[in-house]
């Protein structure tokens, strides 16, 4: 693997920006990164043609995609994290009685794109663990189809009319609210009131933090190279470290809402709010993976040490 350049993709943001500058490099190859403008459509040219060498993912795209046989391997390197309160929304000008999360039970819920988008699983979960919801009552109506394309969804999942939009539907009454991107329409509100302070909140009570995206790796290319996988985990976690340090030192001039965001759980938990390796992340990874089996999204849990590369089992960042 000598000088070889990696087919790569993956979204520039604040923890690996020093990879896509050149500031940190691996050594004896490189990555050669691609542009992908919507991110989610490499998730899926990687699951349905494996058309990369090491990608940024989903997590539970990821998770689906193992278990049905896919041919790639992940390191634990969470490059996207965040909290998932404000993606639930609804309209009270049509359904008025719709002012608690509890309400949704027994009526339609749109989802964006596929049911097991990442930010749809923790949503559902923010909504069964803090607010008792019986996510089995509600029909899910989803704007888009699976990455994974053998994936069977269950009864209760359905896909939305043609030509329709999850926007629309909620504006017109037809769905008591939708998971996703806030729909750009008067009227439309978060259905959980505070949900920035909702989930800070979460954080601090319970240090519910939840990961939407990781980094995966060709298996041919691990068989090629055991090591590989190490290799790709401490070059995306020396670009990780770099990014932090400039978190705490206040040193990002024009910040993001993302790097707001780990700014303040850096301050919340005074620890480092992009924490690499199994370890660190093994009680939300558990988390994610046991939400997953109840929402009929994996078919039986997982060990960690079966979905990770295994010169990275050990490792932190």
């Amino acid at each position: 693997m000598a000088d070889r350049r990696l087919r790569a993709v993956t979204r520039t943001q604040g923890d690996n920006e020093a990879l896509k500058t050149g500031e940190v490099t691996p050594a004896g190859w490189d990555f050669a990164f691609e542009e992908v403008p919507v991110l989610v459509h490499a998730f899926r040219r990687m699951v349905r043609g494996l058309e990369f060498d090491v990608t940024e993912m989903a997590l539970t795209t990821y998770l689906v995609a193992k278990e049905h046989g896919a041919r790639f391997t992940a390191v634990p390197a969470f490059l996207v994290r965040g909290f998932h309160h404000g993606a639930i929304h609804a309209n009270p000008s049509r359904w008025p009685g719709i002012r608690h999360p509890k309400d949704l039970e027994g009526h339609r819920v749109g989802v964006n794109r596929g049911y097991t988008v990442t930010t749809g699983v923790w949503a559902r979960a923010v909504l069964q663990e803090e607010y008792g919801v019986d996510l089995s009552t509600i029909t899910w109506v989803l704007s888009g189809d699976e990455h994974v394309a053998a994936y069977e969804p269950p009864s209760n999942v359905v896909r939305m009319p043609a030509g329709a939009s999850l926007e629309q539907m909620l504006l017109d009454g037809e769905l008591a609210a939708t998971i996703g991107p806030a729909p750009d329409a008067p009227g439309i509100v978060p259905l959980i009131p505070d949900p920035v302070g909702a989930g800070y909140a979460a954080l601090r009570s319970r240090g519910f933090y939840p990961i939407n995206h990781l980094v995966v790796v060709k298996d041919e290319l691990l068989r090629e190279r055991p090591e590989f996988g190490f290799e790709v985990f401490d070059a995306f976690a020396r670009a990780k470290s770099l990014y932090v340090d400039r978190l705490r030192a206040g040193a990002i001039a024009e910040p993001t809402a993302t790097d707001r965001m780990y700014a303040r759980v850096l301050e919340v938990t005074g620890e480092d709010p992009l924490p690499y390796g199994i370890e660190p992340n093994h009680a939300v990874l558990e988390t994610l993976v046991r939400h997953a089996v109840d929402q009929r999204i994996l078919r039986a849990p997982v060990k960690l040490e079966d979905v990770f590369a295994e010169t990275t089992l050990d490792v932190t960042a």
